[in-house]
């Protein structure tokens, strides 16, 4: 069966492969073949022999029956053919149907086992959203919780932002206002949510916003914090001086989101500030006062005590006389150390040259030297190596100063041996001259310790002998000889003396030819002498007389204008601090009478005059300090009345104070013309209540001018002022209205450094020429 099956196979495979004619030839062939050799072989069997027409009739009918049995067998075949093709068709397609069954069954065994799996993480997810929500449920708990806590330190932080006086905003980097605290809104007049989304030009004035615009700016741009001052001005018009820090403002990511300010109230620092320059004020001028007063009673001492010495002494006697003129010198000294130290905190402090004679400089401090050392028994030795200039220019009164002080400390510490003063001159380029200075003493000493400390200010060095005195003596001169281009040191050894060096240059000047003036013609002089103390009185008449001048004395300066005006005087001396008004009021009554033939004004004073000029400038022709010495005297008399016996000009070289662009003084309080005209116009009475007006207004007016001055509030002193002239210009004040001119004009070049004068001198002297204009209106007749 399976070769037939075989067989059939492989007929249908050759019919597929020759194709139906092909094998259908092949086949005829083959059954002719086999039909001839049948037929001849029955034929040979059955008769023993094979005929020709037997093989025609087989091979006839092979060729008719050949063609359908192969034809029949091809359809057979290509039936069988198909049928085997859709067979195998099928077959594959039920391969295909299996191999996807079989992986839709894989597929099916992999989903259910994902299935289950995802079963299972269903199972485990849902106990985990379960346990989510429980820990949600918690979280929402303590989130609320937090909420809570958040909201109470916000809300504390908020009452602590708002409790407190200093300024606190915040701005976006657009400029604009995000928050503020309750300080905040006060200083604007605005709540903050009206204040958010604002900007500063839309809060202050322009000028502010633009300097608030400018440092947020700064801020923003370099990261780092700005600190300024600005006056800001509340809703009611009070200002007030704040001091701002602005500094970057972050997020939480750390990214810049703005500025946060912060403003702190410093208006009270600002007036403890003015206080303590007023207090400075007052200082210099308590110094100023207290040194005139003491030097009063001590140039009387200095000048009975130089008289005195000049008589006829016993021994003993003219030794106590002696102590008593170095003790007064000593003093004299010690006040201008404090004068000086007060000059050096305000800056103040300045060096005037001037030529001196040199050889007599040297002379006034060995006298001076030699009556200490004498005092305490010492041995004086005075050296000097070198040329000797006749004249040098140099500030002779600070020089002295430096050198009576180290003379001073030397003869001080020192109980036995001597003292030693040194003077060196060298040639230096041109007509300078280097002058060097060494004060030795055999006293205490001073320790290494100490020679470091000794020039600082109140030190003190303690040794076997307590150092005594004020402590600012070495300082004081350590400050003018460096003042004066030159240096001081001091080389010691404890319990072996102190040697104290100064070095320094200066320019020689030609020698001056004194010019004699004739005895007879100093003898004749007539002089007033305007001085209010008594005993200054005695001293400066004693020395006149002595040198055989006529002397009258006023004792105020009313009383001088009219001896001046009602009698002839060849020289007036004149006191600058006298109890009904000062020297210069005197000199400017007097210059101003055209009528007068005014003499030469020397002035008086009792402080160290450092320049001579400023007294010229004001009137007079001359000026010398108190104590008042006989070469002082016969010097200014020789200066004044040589030139004027050689027919030179008179040395006169004074200015009136006139009003020129509204930057001088005038010299008279009152517009008496205008007030003539209120008094004929409206009367005594109407007048008087104007002044009382003004009186009452006065000090509200002052308190705006002072707080913006303290503010420097330029416009806003300009305003005050104004109103102050335009107030004190209707009653005839014409010195409060011209110190009130010159304090609303600005645009002087120098403004700034004298408004402070010019508001001080509003304050301190309206009420005085008020009382000055009721005095004169009593005085008028009506």
């Amino acid at each position: 069966m399976i070769k037939i099956r075989a067989w059939a196979q492989y007929y249908v495979d050759m019919l597929t492969k020759l194709g139906v004619i092909r094998f259908s030839i092949i086949s005829a062939a083959t059954t002719i073949f086999f039909s001839i050799m049948i037929q001849a072989s029955i034929n040979y069997i059955l008769r023993g022999e094979v005929q020709l027409d037997d093989l025609y009739a087989a091979i006839l009918f092979a060729i008719i029956v050949t063609p359908w049995v192969v034809f029949f067998l091809s359809i057979v075949v290509q039936q069988l053919e198909d049928s085997r093709k859709r067979l195998s068709k099928m077959v594959y397609k039920l391969q295909e149907v299996r191999a996807r069954d079989l992986q839709l069954q894989q597929e099916l065994q992999v989903n259910l086992i994902e299935l289950n799996a995802e079963f299972e993480e269903r199972k485990k997810a849902e106990s985990d959203r379960n346990q989510a929500f429980k820990d949600l449920e918690n979280e929402v708990f303590q989130r609320e919780q937090a909420q809570l806590v958040v909201e109470e330190r916000s809300a504390l932080v908020r009452s602590f932002i708002d409790s407190s006086p200093d300024l606190v905003y915040y701005s976006n980097e657009q400029g604009q206002f995000s928050g503020c605290n309750l300080a905040m809104e006060s200083l604007t007049g605005k709540i903050e949510k009206e204040l958010i989304g604002f900007t500063p030009f839309d809060v202050y004035d322009t000028e502010i916003a633009a300097k608030f615009a400018a440092t947020d700016k700064a801020v923003l741009s370099t990261q780092l914090s700005e600190t300024y001052e600005q006056w800001l001005t509340y809703p009611d018009g009070h200002k007030a001086c704040f001091e701002l820090r602005k500094v970057p403002f972050f997020g939480r990511r750390n990214e810049s989101i703005g500025v946060l300010g912060y403003g702190r109230d410093i208006t009270e620092r600002k007036k403890y500030q003015d206080a303590l320059e007023k207090a400075s004020r007052d200082k210099t001028t308590f110094i100023s006062t207290i040194s005139h007063e003491l030097r009063t009673p001590l140039n009387g001492v200095v000048g009975l005590s130089r008289i005195l010495l000049d008589g006829s002494l016993s021994e003993e006697q003219r030794q106590h006389l002696n102590t008593i003129y170095v003790s007064a010198q000593t003093m004299g000294n010690i006040f201008n150390d404090i004068i000086d130290l007060d000059k050096f905190d305000r800056r103040k402090f300045e060096i005037v040259n001037q030529p001196i004679e040199f050889r007599s400089f040297l002379n006034d401090i060995k006298t001076l030297a030699l009556l200490q050392a004498e005092q305490k028994g010492l041995v004086l030795a005075f050296d000097i190596f070198g040329e000797i200039p006749d004249f040098i220019n140099a500030d002779g009164t600070r020089l002295r100063q430096v050198l009576w002080n180290l003379v001073s400390n030397a003869v001080k510490f020192t109980d036995s041996g001597e003292v030693s003063i040194r003077v060196f001159t060298s040639e230096e380029d041109g007509n300078r001259i280097g002058l060097t200075f060494e004060v030795e003493d055999t006293g205490i000493g001073i320790s290494a310790e100490g020679q470091d400390k000794i020039f600082a200010m109140y030190y003190q060095e303690q040794g076997s002998k307590r150092a005594t005195g004020t402590g600012i003596g070495l300082s004081v001169a350590k400050s003018l000889m460096t003042a004066m281009g030159g240096d001081i040191w001091v080389s010691s050894e404890l319990g072996e003396g102190a040697c104290f060096t100064i070095e320094f240059d200066v320019d020689g000047v030609e020698s001056l030819q004194p010019i004699d003036v004739p005895e007879t013609e100093q003898t004749k002089l007539s002089i007033l002498l305007v001085e209010d103390i008594e005993l200054n009185v005695t001293v400066c008449t004693a020395i006149l007389n002595k040198l055989g001048h006529s002397v009258a004395v006023a004792i105020d300066g009313q009383s001088a204008i009219e001896m001046a005006e009602n009698n002839h005087y060849d020289l007036i001396f004149l006191d600058i601090n006298l109890p009904d008004m000062t020297g210069f009021d005197v000199i400017k009554t007097l210059r101003e009478n055209d009528a007068l033939e005014l003499p030469p004004v020397v002035a008086l004073t009792a402080n160290v005059i450092n320049n001579r000029q400023e007294y010229i400038d004001k009137g007079m022709d001359d000026a010398i300090s108190k104590p008042l010495s006989i070469n002082a005297v016969t010097g200014v008399i020789s200066r004044l009345f040589s030139s004027l016996e050689q027919g030179a000009e008179s040395p006169l070289n004074y200015v009136v104070d006139e009003l020129v662009d509204e930057q001088k003084m005038l010299d008279e309080y009152l517009d008496v013309d205008l007030l003539q005209q209120y008094l004929d116009t409206l009367g005594k009475d109407l007048l008087l209540e104007s002044v009382r007006l003004f009186e009452q207004t006065m000090p509200h007016y002052l308190t705006l001018l002072n707080t913006n001055l303290t503010a420097r509030d330029q416009d806003a002193i300009v305003d005050e002022a104004h109103k102050i002239k335009g107030a004190a210009g209707s009653i005839g004040l014409t010195r409060i209205q011209q110190v009130s001119q010159l304090a609303q004009s600005p645009e002087q070049p120098t403004w700034w450094q004298n408004i402070d004068d010019w508001v001080e001198q509003i304050n301190t002297e309206y009420q005085h020429d008020v009382n000055r204009l009721k005095t004169w209106i009593a005085n008028q007749d009506g």
